[in-house]
């Protein structure tokens, strides 16, 4: 054939087909796609600091172990309220022209998703901590620690971010203070939220519900009823640590906590739904509204008081749910009247 005879024409075609296909293949798709999935009404836009975050989020290889996608299986709930949709990544732009990585939906979990991770951990001392040395907040985390991201001085600046780290991690008698970058990259993660749905929107079911949970057994909870150690896992455990003996410096220990041990824990739940601050000036940081952001139910937070009341040598009598449900509604009368 004259076609494969002359080189030209061969090349000619083969391009003129790859333009063809890219169209109908590539471009009309994600013409239509944009077009049918316009963001959700309530997506905020990153801020200016959050942008550069992202592009260090990038850079540093974040993605290679963290997605950002809440898939429709039951065992992905703890990472989000609901499944992600089309239109939770509608807004999303390109990096620059040619760059087309603004969507981080990852592909490998290593470590935890963030679809999410705005909400369940506020927290900037947190993520300043767990950046600087993950081993200092999970001690069987295998992520990298990012040091160069923190300075190291003698005496902070008047308006340096000092980081709260044990002494055991830092020479005596210094302070770890962070840069510009680890305070852009942790701005990122905290506006890291998924967005409500539009009122009257289903919301995507999560599929495949697990049993019961065996821990139910041993601990003597009723059946389908939420399991303190795991809610407690997925909460309370990345400051406060497994042996409840918290980080010195950094988070307060919940063993022999007069709080946690209170025969009357309306201060607890409070606590547990709103965050407190009352121990900043003892070195600690704010602890956010882990219940209002997780939105915890009465169970759950029953759940939580309960195992950390009867964990690491504590002793204290199980609250009921009807007890938490009073104190819950007490503390939002409260609320309400200030």
């Amino acid at each position: 054939m004259e076609l494969f005879d002359n080189h030209k024409s061969l090349y000619r075609t083969a391009f003129l087909l790859f333009v063809i296909l890219t169209v109908f293949v590539a471009i009309i798709p994600a013409m239509n796609n944009q077009r049918n999935n316009a963001p959700l009404p309530e997506a905020p836009v990153l801020s200016p600091a959050a942008v550069k975050g992202k592009a260090l989020f990038v850079s540093n290889g974040c993605v290679a172990c963290h997605t950002q996608q809440v898939r429709n299986v039951e065992m992905d709930k703890k990472w989000g309220s609901r499944p992600s949709i089309a239109a939770d990544y509608a807004d999303n732009h390109r990096t620059d022209f040619w760059r087309n990585t603004a969507t981080l939906m990852g592909t490998e979990r290593t470590g935890p998703d963030l679809t999410d991770i705005g909400t369940r951990q506020p927290s900037e001392d947190w993520h300043l901590t767990h950046l600087f040395n993950p081993r200092i907040v999970a001690p069987a985390s295998v992520m990298s620690a990012y040091s160069w991201l923190f300075t190291e001085k003698k005496e902070a600046a008047k308006n340096d971010v000092v980081v709260k780290i044990p002494d055991e991690y830092k020479e005596e008698g210094t302070v770890i203070v962070a840069t510009l970058q680890a305070l852009q990259l942790v701005t990122y993660l905290k506006e890291l939220k998924q967005v409500k749905l539009p009122d009257g929107t289903e919301t995507p079911a999560f599929l495949y519900a697990q049993k019961a949970s065996a821990a139910n057994a041993t601990t003597g909870a009723a059946a389908g009823a939420p399991d303190g150690t795991t809610l407690y896992a997925n909460n309370c455990q990345s400051c406060h640590q497994q042996n409840g003996e918290g980080l010195k410096g950094a988070f307060p220990p919940l063993k022999d906590s007069k709080i946690v041990l209170d025969p009357e824990p309306l201060q607890y739940v409070n606590i547990i739904m709103n965050g407190y601050d009352g121990r900043v000036s003892e070195g600690y940081g704010v602890m956010p509204a882990v219940g209002a952001n997780a939105n915890l139910s009465a169970e759950e937070v029953t759940a939580i008081m309960n195992h950390e009341r009867t964990s690491w040598g504590n002793n204290a009598p199980k609250v009921t749910v009807e007890q938490v449900r009073k104190y819950l509604e007490e503390t939002k009368a409260k609320a309400t009247a200030q």
